[in-house]
């Protein structure tokens, strides 16, 4: 049913793939190891009923992305055919078919006035194509046949039973039955055009097999589909069509989507011209391949000239050299495994491109594409060296030829022991190769280990992906390594991969390089856990990674691998370990992202200026923020490897400024800090603590200690120093004659997503840079708040600062690179449009609340994985802000309301689960009135920002709502867009009102 192939030890058999949901897309029926050999699109699937596929894998099938096939009412079998020219028919079969698509007949290389019976409406003829479908139904008659004699011959079960074996064709004898237009006489005798004269098998026992297949499947009905624009062409014996179907030319149909490099990796693209491909290689240094040529399956160093017409498969850095000294051209350079005896060998085979396998010697027959006396000549072989006496010199060929070495007595053979053979010879060659004992490629097929070529594929695919993985990290590349890791663990090589991945780590000088590695260490860790062992996010302080985070924490990145590689060994033999080893990986990287935004803290400067007067308060008041558009783009490390930009707007709310912090020093060399939060709006809790020993800072990168971010901030600021020789009370005796009294509040809920937290920090920095006698500037602060937030390992971006800490509308940006800096530009919006916005924005507090440090860890993975839909939501979040700043400046609330619509999505897809659904079911109730609504801050928060078609919509609102069963209590609030911003002032010393 098929052919020998040269090029590939892939089966030639037909494939049958039954398909059990009618609605499942079935993309390939069947491959190859190199390339997709029958292709069925999703389109052509379509809607077909239960049954089975059959197709032949000799053949390279293309279908447009359009083609489809109408199902409707089918049952019975159905071809595909694609057009073909009447003179291309005349080698090929053809289907004759009426105006219904019902199949008449097959005719096989018949002449051409047959042939034109065939011709449609567009001038071409439907060619036979090798796929076949049948109905379910169908296939079960053709089955039943396989017991019936002298059918069951076809089979093993006949073939057990002593019968003689006899081979049908899908074509002239099981589909030609089904057709129409063909009598049972001209069938079982066998006298229909193309119809095969079974000369080499019993004439009687080929009629009964016809007699049966007719009995069983004459009824059947047989449609043809015919796709336009669809084509194929058999996988033959040259050496020029296999190359051919490999690259990139005019005539083939998807050249358009031709991919020139898979899965390789190579070191100087440039070398590679249009119209060549490499497949599964790893090319390094100077490799050029011209058009037209394949290289699949090596792994060479360059420099190497290939020009156009070569294939090259198998080859690894050894055969390079052997290469380095011939200029390639129009020759097949291939590299085999066999097995001889079971002793495993690797042979190499030369031919050239427009060689005739069988074409004998004496005749046309060629060898490098010169006639074989040209061989002769120049080589000193001679006939006897290739050929027996006993054989016929009409069947003397290529294909038959003893050129290729196997074994020698003495020395080892490699891929020069052919290559002499395109000249000119060296000394001692002729003799070593005569020695050699040679096969032909007739008896080396025979010997092909399938098994070993297949696990060496494997083995290069690996290789040159770990190639391609230092490369995409080293490189900041965007190509998700996810897919390449999965499939990794599957096939047993992850050892190796953790191998690479602790050198790139190592090695790296950039600290987001490393983390990104660590992540894709956590994430082979955790597929080798296959689903099992828990959740992935979690706790990641277990004392045994201790010391490979403490080298971290050092900045000693290659001592911290070191240690995190010997702790990982322990961690490897079941589930629910390697999960929670993949846990404590993610957690090194959030060492190496603090350490990567830290080089934003170059960027803070500050100037000493009059210290206060003990007693007198620096009092530091903030609006809170509305982020419109772009969040998440200002979250490390997305902002450093993507480039965020966000826009903010800072608002009153209900006509305050809900966030504040003051601050005073004292005579007691000690630290007494109050912090107040809720408010208003939820039960008010007031944390009081005096810190009088170094120890009592220590808890102070534990973000739920009690009083954890007014701690950090006396660190971040320099005013204490926690690896110190001297004791607190020192230290602040020495610099400041006594101690602070520190006091915030915020009137927010916590995790509102207004920002609070962030701008908090803000303004207990500004307040005790103050206090101890220094100024700063806003951009100062910004990047202050950075630093502080990674002391207090809460890992936050920068747009809440940037929206609370300046004033009014303005957009955020930061350029992928580090160090990490944000640069602030106010928008600037049409007069009177402040106004505006403060009529028709609205906050409604939901009473949910979705803290972003419980998605944080989801979002990261995703980021660091680069998967498509995230990096894709990365782009749209940035642009999306930079339209929204544009709504803005042009006035325009019906846009603006558009990206915040968008802006909500965008969310969504950066961290599903963000929205509760009882906020879905307020905001479907609102969507009537408003021109955009989002929830407030990059986790969901707690606060839904709503953009009102009509002014002062309070109201009405409230009344929408109170209408919507199940939404719980809300309440809907004010809002005012703060053109002034944060307010620093020095107070009187008596401040007893402060106080209260």
């Amino acid at each position: 049913m098929g052919r020998d192939f040269l090029f590939d030890d892939c089966s030639r058999a037909f494939t049958c793939l039954p398909i059990e949901d009618p609605a499942a897309p079935i993309e390939a029926l069947t491959c190859n190891l190199d390339s997709l050999l029958a292709t069925l699109t999703y389109q052509v699937c379509k809607g077909s009923p239960p049954g089975v596929w059959v197709c032949s894998t000799d053949m390279l099938l293309s279908m447009p992305a359009s083609a489809e096939i109408d199902w409707v009412g089918f049952r019975g079998a159905r071809v595909i055919a694609v057009p073909g020219s009447i003179s291309y028919a005349r080698k090929h079969g053809v289907y004759l078919a009426n105006a219904q698509g019902v199949v008449q007949d097959i005719l096989y290389q018949c002449p051409e006035d047959q042939i034109q019976q065939c011709m449609g409406l567009d001038g071409k003829v439907p060619l036979v194509c090798g796929v076949v479908f049948f109905s379910a139904e169908t296939a079960e008659q053709l089955l039943a046949t396989h017991v019936v004699p002298p059918l069951d011959a076809c089979t093993y079960l006949g073939l057990d039973s002593g019968a003689p074996p006899i081979q049908l064709s899908l074509f002239f004898d099981i589909l030609l039955c089904m057709a129409q237009g063909v009598a049972e006489e001209a069938f079982v005798k066998g006298q229909s055009p193309g119809m095969g004269s079974g000369d080499t098998q019993n004439a009687s026992v080929i009629k009964n097999a016809r007699s049966v297949l007719w009995k069983a499947l004459h009824t059947v009905p047989l449609t043809m589909a015919y796709i336009p624009g669809g084509s194929y062409s058999y996988m033959s014996m040259s050496s020029s069509d296999h190359i051919l179907h490999l690259t990139a030319h005019d005539g083939m149909a998807h050249s358009q989507s031709f991919c020139k490099v898979a899965h390789s990796d190579v070191a100087e693209p440039q070398l590679l011209e249009e119209g060549c491909s490499v497949t599964n290689s790893l090319l390094e240094g100077a490799v050029s391949l011209g058009p037209g040529s394949a290289i699949q399956h090596c792994c060479l160093k360059g420099p190497l000239q290939i020009r156009s017409g070569c294939l090259l498969t198998g080859l690894d850095v050894a055969s390079s050299e052997d290469l380095k000294s011939h200029v390639l051209e129009d020759v097949v350079v291939q590299g085999h495994a066999i097995k001889l005896r079971n002793i495993p060998c690797k042979v190499f085979t030369l031919s050239g491109r427009h060689d005739n396998w069988q074409s004998p010697a004496e005749e046309n027959g060629t060898y490098l594409n010169m006639p074989w006396e040209e061989l002769f000549r120049r080589t000193g072989i001679r006939n006897q060296d290739l050929w027996s006496s006993d054989t016929l010199s009409s069947r003397c060929c290529l294909l038959n030829a003893r050129l290729f070495p196997v074994l020698h007595a003495s020395e080892l053979l490699g891929l020069g022991d052919i290559m002499w053979l395109l000249g000119p010879p060296g000394a001692g060659q002729l003799q070593r190769w005569r020695t050699s004992w040679r096969m032909s490629w007739e008896e080396l097929r025979t010997c092909l280990d399938q098994e070993k070529e297949l696990a060496s594929r494997k083995d290069l695919f690996f290789l040159q992906a770990q190639s391609k993985i230092r490369k995409v990290l080293t490189g900041h590349s965007g190509c998700s390594l996810l897919p390449l890791i999965r499939s990794a663990v599957i096939e047993g090589y992850q050892e190796a991969l953790l191998k690479t991945l602790d050198e790139v780590a190592s090695t790296a000088s950039d600290p987001g390089v490393a983390a990104r590695t660590l992540a894709c260490i956590a994430d082979v860790l955790a597929c080798m856990a296959k689903g099992e062992g828990g959740l992935r996010s979690g706790p990641a302080a277990n004392k045994a990674w201790a010391p490979a985070f403490q080298q971290l924490e050092k900045g000693n990145i290659s001592e911290g691998m070191k240690e995190l590689a010997k702790e990982r060994k322990k961690w490897l033999s079941r589930p629910v370990l390697l999960v929670r080893a993949a846990r404590h990986y993610e957690g090194a990287e959030q060492i190496l992202i603090r350490q990567a935004v830290m080089s934003s803290c170059q960027f803070i400067s500050v100037q000493p200026v009059e210290l206060p007067t003990v007693g007198r308060w620096v009092l530091v008041e903030c609006p809170a923020r509305i982020d419109l558009s772009g969040g998440w783009s200002d979250t490390p490390p997305i902002t450093y490897e993507h480039g965020g930009a966000v826009v903010d707007v800072a608002i009153l709310v209900d006509g305050h400024r809900p966030i504040g912090a003051q601050a005073r020093r004292i005579a007691e060399p000690e630290l007494r800090l109050v912090s107040a939060s809720g408010g208003g709006l939820e039960g008010e809790v007031v944390v009081k603590l005096v810190c009088r020993h170094l120890e009592d800072l220590q808890d102070h990168c534990q973000p739920h200690a009690p009083g954890a971010l007014l701690k950090a901030a006396f660190i971040c600021t320099q005013i204490v120093t926690l690896h110190s020789q001297r004791t607190l009370q020192e230290q602040l005796e020495e610099c400041f004659g006594g101690g602070f009294e520190l006091r915030t509040w915020s009137h927010l809920p916590h995790g509102s997503g207004l920002g609070t937290s962030s701008i908090l920090a803000g303004a207990v920095i500004a307040a005790l840079y103050r206090v101890s006698g220094h100024s700063t500037s806003t951009e100062s602060l910004i990047h202050a708040v950075l630093h502080l937030e990674q002391v207090l390992t809460t890992g936050g971006g920068w747009q809440d600062q940037v929206g609370g800490l300046v004033p009014g509308l303005k957009i955020g940006r930061s350029e992928a690179r580090l160090p990490l800096k944000v640069e602030v530009e106010q928008i600037a919006v049409p007069e009177g449009f402040r106004c505006i916005l403060n009529e028709h924005l609205l906050l409604l507090y939901t009473g949910k609340m979705r803290l972003a440090r419980n998605l944080l860890q989801d979002v990261l993975r995703n980021w660091y994985a680069r998967l498509p839909a995230i990096v894709q939501n990365a782009n749209a979040l940035v642009s999306n802000a930079e339209e929204c700043a544009r709504a803005l400046q042009q006035g325009n609330l019906a846009l603006l309301g558009k990206c915040m619509s968008n802006y909500r999505l965008q969310k969504k897809v950066m961290a599903p689960g963000c929205e509760p659904l009882v906020v879905q079911r307020m905001m479907e109730a609102l969507q009537p009135h408003v021109y955009g609504q989002s929830l407030a801050g990059a986790g969901g928060g707690g606060f839904l920002c709503i953009l009102t078609k009509q002014p002062r919509m309070q109201e009405a609102l409230q009344r929408v709502l109170a209408k919507t069963e199940g939404l719980g209590n809300f309440s809907i609030h004010t809002v005012e867009v703060d053109a002034a911003g944060f307010q620093m002032q020095l107070l009187e010393e008596d401040l007893s009102s402060v106080e209260q």
